[in-house]
Order: C-alpha cells, then sequence, then structure tokens
C-alpha cells in the first residue's frame, strides 16, 4: 500500500514508507550490549533509560552514516569514551542532535530516524526515577540493602548513562 506524502527509501519520492534503519540498528546494538551485560531486567524503566542513553550514544557517533556489525567492536571504544563519567555527554548529545536535525533540513527529505532519536532524548530528559542518593551517603558509595538510604528523584539520562557504560565495559 502506497502512502502519500511520504518518500521512499531511496529518496525518489515514489510514496513509500521511509524505515529509520540507523536508529533501529542503533537500538539493536544498544539492547544487545544491556542483556549481554545482564545488569538490570529488560522489562525495568533503568533498563529502557540504559537502551535509550546507549542507542542515542551509537546513532549520534555514526558521523558517516555507516553503522554496520562489522565495526561494532571497533567502535566500543568510543562509546566508552563518549559515555564516560567525565565527559558532557548531555551537551553532546544536544549538539549532534542539532547538527543532525540541520543535515536532514539540507537533504529536505523525511528524517524518521532523527525523530526516533529525539523522543528516546525527551523521555531521557522528562522522565525522573527513584534512585539512592548518592550525594547524602557518606563517600559516595549506595547502601547495602537494595531498599536501604536516602533515594531522590534523578532524571533518567543520569540513570542509564552509566548503565550503558557498565554494559559497554562487560561485553
Amino acid at each position: 500500500m502506497q502512502h502519500r506524502g511520504q518518500q521512499s527509501t531511496d529518496g525518489t519520492g515514489g510514496g513509500e514508507l521511509t524505515v529509520p534503519m540507523a536508529w533501529l540498528y542503533a537500538e539493536y546494538i544498544a539492547d544487545e550490549l544491556l542483556r549481554t551485560g545482564d545488569l538490570m531486567p529488560p522489562t525495568s524503566f533503568e533498563f529502557r533509560a540504559g537502551r535509550d542513553a546507549l542507542a542515542l550514544t551509537i546513532f549520534l557517533s555514526d558521523t558517516d552514516g555507516e553503522l554496520s556489525g562489522i565495526r561494532v567492536v571497533s567502535q566500543l571504544e568510543i562509546w566508552l569514551s563518549l559515555t564516560a563519567y567525565d565527559q558532557p555527554w548531555q551537551d553532546w548529545v544536544g549538539e549532534r542532535l542539532a547538527q543532525v536535525a540541520a543535515e536532514a533540513v539540507r537533504a529536505g527529505g523525511p528524517a524518521p530516524d532523527l525523530e526516533l532519536a529525539e523522543a528516546a532524548w525527551r523521555w531521557l530528559c522528562e522522565t525522573e526515577l527513584l534512585a539512592p542518593d548518592l550525594d547524602a551517603v557518606p563517600g559516595g558509595a549506595p547502601p547495602v540493602g537494595e531498599d536501604d538510604g536516602p533515594k531522590v528523584w534523578t532524571p533518567a539520562w543520569q540513570l542509564g548513562l552509566p548503565l550503558g557504560h557498565l554494559a559497554i565495559h562487560l561485553f
């Protein structure tokens, strides 16, 4: 079935639906890394935060538009450096999203990958998850029991980013 007003995946304007393959592939890689690490149940909000943060990192670090299975292992070090604790990841995401959006405007076509990436970024920024308050604990170490100690509402990206970073290490 043809859909009016949509361009085809080859940009010829054939009326076909454009498939966001770059975003879907980045999300798949992120999901596999997190599942391999077995850090959180895949049904948890924490898992989603980690997957979205990692998928954004993977998608936005692909400046050549060439995500491929062969290059995944060679990209692990780049993803580790981007997700490291001392890096301004959230600023980098904002800058890269703006660059990708500008490229999409110049190309003049639909940008379904960008739309999904922006939706993930909005969710990560607007959603808060209850987490241990590491600032309230002496030395920054979490309490022994999962439900012990003070908790604080934290933006999802602040939980997802270290989870994604650890998943890369465990891979």
